[in-house]
């Protein structure tokens, strides 16, 4: 095939076609004359509905278009090259707003006279997105406090966040392990969020609160017919979510038999309606969270080991708001912040006081019980701080020895155990200089110190 164009013009048609850009002539009253498939790929619109219409077309109340191409016709493109270069905005068939870079060369009669311009332009709108992907996780990575809707800065949630990320950039079945109200919701959301699916839907569900004979047809529909009060078709989660991310919060409260019918989901990728005949298929990334400990169930027969394993493949363990209490400060700062605009109530800080109580308190039920605790107190607050006698009542007469647990009974492992000697061993020898003692084991002190409360090590025996 010759692919020589200057010596058969009709094949400039098909390579116009055939490119990635975009490419459209319009004549000297900025109509659209001709329209290639590339425009078309890029915009939606079909030839047919574009040639003859003024590129104003593309204008939307944010996006600039070809607004100005009518007066780069009258002459204010580069007079020496007759091309001008326009970075701007499309607006689609479908409603989406396409960044494109643009160049308009234009076309003159042999008098002189303008005739029209030939237009092409570049989709720029994936490297956008990418370039917006990488800055947002630069700035994460800046401000290692926060991610998302998730705070903290302590070394533990620093692990969360890097595995988020390991997650979001994988379609890896994820497993969100942790107490109640740590944030298990919160982190699925992120790394639907930083995934190629955050256009998609995230949908959320608390298994452990619809009845088993619900929950089937909450999460694959039903067929009407398919049981008493099935009156009409309905789509269930599977579908709902479609291209997009379905959370499965308290998976360790469904039944071996739906256990059975999720595994399946998993590995064949579809689903059955309750009363259907057909399977349908389904692109969903599922992430599962629990608050229970599955290895327990699965040695009682309670979970399914097969479906363990399945929906097992990549943990982000949340720790409890006791393992991390570095950030109990920062998470203070940000609820007065944000419950500051909710309730809009001027409160800007905490007393001293108010602040060590909260530090002292075992929060059992975790940060969504640190929330609960300072709404209560902006019920009570009547001026800019929150006192002591803000909070509820269980919080602010907790005593700092109710909370540290004996040594003895802390569940430890092996390594742990070993560890904790160590410790104790490098402070007898120091009598208690913790600066001292990091040495000894080549750690820092900040780290020392962590590990101190961790292995609930008594503090009268450490000095500084």
């Amino acid at each position: 095939m010759d692919l020589d164009f200057r010596r058969d013009p009709s094949l400039l048609s098909t390579i116009v076609d055939e490119m990635a850009d975009g490419v459209f002539t319009v004549d000297a009253s900025g109509r659209i004359v001709a329209w290639s498939r590339g425009a078309e790929r890029i915009t939606g619109y079909a030839s047919e509905e574009v040639v003859g219409q003024s590129c104003r077309l593309f204008e939307g109340a944010h996006c600039k278009g070809f607004a100005a191409l009518t007066e780069l016709l009258q002459g204010s493109c580069d007079a020496t090259t007759g091309t001008c270069h326009q970075e701007c905005k499309l607006m689609a068939k479908d409603g989406r707003e396409v960044s494109i870079h643009g160049s308009v060369r234009l076309i003159h009669e042999a008098n002189g006279q303008v005739a029209g311009a030939v237009c092409n332009f570049s989709d720029l709108t994936p490297f956008l997105q990418a370039n917006e992907r990488i800055a947002l996780l630069e700035e994460q990575t800046r401000n290692r406090d926060a991610f998302g809707k998730l705070v903290g800065a302590s070394t533990p949630m620093q692990e969360v966040f890097r595995r988020i990320r390991l997650a979001a950039h994988s379609d890896v079945t994820v497993f969100v392990s942790g107490e109640s109200g740590t944030g298990k919701e919160l982190a699925a959301g992120a790394i639907h969020s930083l995934s190629n699916r955050k256009d998609r839907p995230f949908l959320a569900i608390n298994c452990s609160a619809i009845p088993e004979t619900l929950l089937e047809s909450e999460l694959f529909g039903h067929v009407k017919g398919a049981f008493t009060s099935a009156d009409r078709d309905k789509i269930g989660l599977f579908q709902a979510a479609e291209g997009g991310t379905l959370f499965l919060d308290e998976i360790g409260d469904v039944s071996p038999l739906l256990q059975l019918k999720l595994l399946r989901v998993l590995q064949e990728r579809e689903i059955r309606r309750v009363g259907a005949d057909a399977p349908t298929r389904v692109n969903v990334r599922l992430i599962t969270a629990t608050n229970k400990n599955l290895k327990e169930l699965v040695a009682s027969q309670a979970f399914r080991e097969d479906f363990y394993y399945r929906i097992h493949v990549f943990e982000i363990r949340l720790p409890p708001l006791r393992e991390r209490r570095e950030d109990l400060p920062l998470l203070v700062r940000h609820f007065i912040d944000q419950l500051s605009r909710e309730y809009h109530r001027p409160v800007r800080g905490i007393a001293r006081d108010a602040l060590q109580a909260l530090m002292n308190y075992p929060w059992p039920g975790n940060v969504r019980e640190l929330r609960n605790a300072l709404e209560h107190a902006f019920v009570t607050v009547s001026g800019d701080t929150i006192t002591l006698l803000d909070l509820p009542i269980e919080v602010r007469t907790e005593q700092p020895s109710e909370r540290t647990p004996p040594p003895d009974s802390i569940p430890l492992s092996p390594a742990d155990q070993a560890e904790r000697r160590r410790i104790l061993e490098a402070l007898d020898q120091t009598r208690g200089n913790r600066t001292e003692a990091a040495r000894l084991l080549g750690t820092s002190r900040v780290t020392l110190w962590k590990k101190i409360r961790k292995y609930a090590i008594d503090a009268a025996s450490v000095s500084g």
